[in-house]
């Protein structure tokens, strides 16, 4: 694990890991709300290096350990997508490929938007478009998500596993030991209620990027889970639909996480897509 300092417009600290060779195509891993590197599990990760690309996976702003800004002022997804692309100046790449997943497909979506020369190309998990019509939670998913923090490791090992339960894959098993392990991990590097806070907070002030949407002329893929409960699969065709071109794949029996029964496929489709662009260059 490296940190990257003084990274963006807000100057702030970024921690990274990278896997694969130096010389091979960058793929940049954005993860969803209140949720570490960790969330591309390292396995996700050797899957998308043995297809040829380098990985970088990295904790947003307010996780992990990157800097948690208690005292700042609200920000926005744009402010997250300007910490991403001051990632790459941090690790001089003039661009790179985005994957982002749930609230890292809004801001890989808002990199491509307002950064277009830094993207190569666009990959949208269980993500959205910001259009209150679509892609919204189910009451239950909702309730999840917005349960109360927890108190202890061991409240938030079982509070995650809670949520999972109701959110994660219908249609694959639950690997949950390796999920309370992650957890674990997770809450021992960093533990920041307020700073899930500050990420719902971005999301919710961002607004709707449906017309934004439709600038993007990378290539881009849209991946959603069919059974998703947190951001109904509507949010995942509403982004495709508004980016020309765009492909869309949508599994079934996959919720609002990424089970390892699908990690070769979903690493396959990302590296079909950064091999396409690469050869478009």
């Amino acid at each position: 694990m490296e940190v990257a300092h003084g990274v963006g417009p807000g100057r702030i600290d970024i921690a990274y890991e990278r896997f694969g060779p130096d010389e091979s195509p960058p793929v940049l891993l954005v993860m969803g709300l209140g949720t570490q590197m960790l969330g591309w599990p390292d396995g996700f990760c050797s899957q998308l290096v043995g297809r040829g690309v380098h990985v970088v996976r990295f904790d947003n702003r307010d996780v992990g350990l990157s800097s948690h800004l208690t005292e700042a002022p609200p920000y926005t997804l744009s402010d997250m997508a300007a910490d991403t692309i001051g990632l790459l100046d941090a690790l001089e790449l003039d661009s790179a490929h985005l994957v982002g997943a749930s609230m890292g497909g809004m801001i890989a979506q808002a990199a491509a938007i307002e950064h277009p020369q830094r993207v190569r190309s666009l990959t949208s998990i269980m993500s959205t478009t910001g259009d209150p019509s679509v892609g919204q939670p189910s009451q239950e998913a909702l309730s999840a998500l917005l349960s109360p923090p927890a108190a202890t490791r061991a409240d938030a090992i079982e509070r995650t596993v809670s949520i999972v339960h109701v959110i994660g894959s219908p249609g694959f098993e639950l690997d949950e030991a390796e999920l309370r392990r992650r957890t674990g991990v997770a809450y021992d590097r960093a533990y920041d209620p307020g700073g899930i806070a500050r990420q719902i907070t971005a999301i919710t002030s961002s607004g709707d990027r449906t017309v934004l949407l439709r600038s993007i002329s990378v290539p881009t893929l849209v991946i959603h889970g069919e059974a998703d409960p947190l951001v109904d699969v509507s949010g995942g065709r509403a982004t495709a639909g508004a980016i020309a071109g765009a492909e869309l794949a949508i599994f079934e029996g996959m919720g609002h996480d990424l089970p390892r029964a699908l990690w070769s496929e979903i690493a396959e489709r990302i590296a079909e897509l950064v091999a396409r662009a690469e050869a478009a260059r």
